[in-house]
């Protein structure tokens, strides 16, 4: 079975939205062992419209249409797959009296446009979308069955869970069975890790693959047929032998998530609860970790000390400190994490100051330059790391995941204080 996407729209096409609908679209078939082939992104004119959806049936199986079936003019996936089959659109009684039950019951007056979302292809069938007023279709074309589905991320994720996944299953023989293996790690480069890999005997019908996301790459290991599903879990074994402390979760895509969920684990044994004390990552660390529901167990504060006098007056900052060692020193953070820490009485607190540039350097704490405290009620753990950028953003993300993996490894009972291959450690 081919499966490929066609994704709509000028935004898109221009780069003005980032296509997240795509990007969840496929990760979510490879969870189902499902690859995808192709896809496709072409703009809000009809006759390109209508070229691609011809051409690409003629080589996949099912293709995934996004967006463009809302009222508006430049909405044209509905009428360019009618000019693709040469045939008219037509009214679907059934999704027009849908469209206006859903404005009585909401008390509110249709615009006529909304119409224009019930005229389908008149070989189309109708897919239902119970949480919008832009119903789904399904039409043949050539070798394919296109699938068309709306553009709003919420009621196209109900419709490919709910109609487009049972389709598939109820339309087409079960595919060759697969399996998916993530391992996302921080502190190595891709060409780093790929090198260490390379030493190892890799099953057939295994993939390794790579995917590098600043400041992560994940490290995917992909099993067809069940002699390769069987051969997995030891070759997993190794991987994570030769890989070892780079690696920083191996069920979450990002590194705050791993965080959280060791933080929410930890609440039925002895919860513990998290104080932050920001200046370079400007709160950075607290909203990653906020992204996720029941952050609020753990998480009492999270403080954006910029300047120097906040460091001072919020966090306890000794005006010598600063004099003597400045903002950006082991003696600072340990202080701002410690004082972060006693405000709340939290039995953790991390503190992060550096240089973010793209000024501010000098001779002795160059653009890159961070320190980092993690404080306990026992101990103080710091570091001051040089990040090899000169660029503002990635310097605060990489800042930010080290934080989190002094975190991550802190409440694992490891030394919070680690060695990454690309950020040198400065005494």
């Amino acid at each position: 079975m081919k499966i490929e996407m066609i994704c709509t729209g000028e935004e898109v096409l221009s780069g003005q939205i980032v296509d997240t609908n795509a990007a969840w679209f496929a990760n979510e078939l490879m969870q189902q062992g499902i690859e995808i082939q192709r896809r496709v992104t072409v703009g809000d004119r009809l006759e390109d419209l209508a070229e691609v959806f011809i051409e690409r049936s003629h080589h996949a199986d099912v293709i995934l249409v996004n967006g463009g079936l809302g009222p508006t003019s430049d909405d044209l996936s509905a009428e360019a797959m009618a000019h693709a089959k040469g045939e008219p659109l037509v009214e679907n009684a059934e999704w027009r009296q849908r469209i206006e039950g859903w404005y009585r019951r909401a008390r509110r007056t249709m615009n006529p446009s909304n119409l224009k979302q019930a005229m389908l292809p008149q070989s189309a069938i109708m897919v239902d979308n119970p949480v919008g007023t832009a119903c789904g279709f399904r039409v043949k074309l050539n070798r394919a069955w296109l699938f068309f589905t709306p553009g709003v991320p919420s009621e196209f994720k109900y419709m490919v869970h709910g109609q487009f996944l049972p389709f598939l299953r109820e339309s087409f023989p079960p595919v060759e069975a697969t399996t998916l293996t993530k391992l996302l790690t921080f502190g190595a480069g891709e060409s780093q890790l790929a090198s260490k890999l390379d030493v190892l005997q890799v099953p057939q019908s295994i993939t390794v693959g790579y995917r590098s996301s600043l400041p992560h790459v994940e490290i995917k290991l992909f099993a067809r047929g069940q002699q390769a599903i069987e051969a997995l879990p030891e070759f997993t074994r190794q991987v994570k032998q030769v890989i070892g402390p780079a690696i920083v979760s191996e069920r979450f895509p990002s590194l705050a998530q791993e965080v959280h969920q060791l933080f929410l684990d930890r609440a039925g044994l002895k919860p513990l609860t998290l104080s932050l004390a920001e200046s370079c990552t400007g709160g950075l660390v607290a909203s990653q970790l906020v992204e996720f529901p029941g952050s609020s167990t753990y998480l009492k504060q999270g403080l954006v000390a910029y300047s120097n006098d906040a460091k001072m007056r919020l966090l306890g900052v000794s005006a010598s400190t600063l004099a003597n060692h400045g903002a950006v020193s082991i003696a600072c953070v340990e202080e701002m994490a410690e004082g972060a820490r006693a405000l709340l009485d939290t039995d953790m607190a991390v503190a992060v100051s550096g240089v973010a540039g793209p000024d501010g350097g000098s001779e002795d704490k160059p653009v890159g330059t961070i320190t980092l405290a993690l404080a306990t009620r026992v101990n103080t753990w710091s570091q001051m790391l040089t990040i090899p950028f000169q660029n503002r953003t990635p310097i605060r993300q990489v800042a930010c995941a080290v934080a989190l993996d002094m975190l991550r490894r802190a409440i694992l009972d490891q030394p919070p204080v680690a060695e990454y291959g690309f950020i040198k450690a400065r005494p």
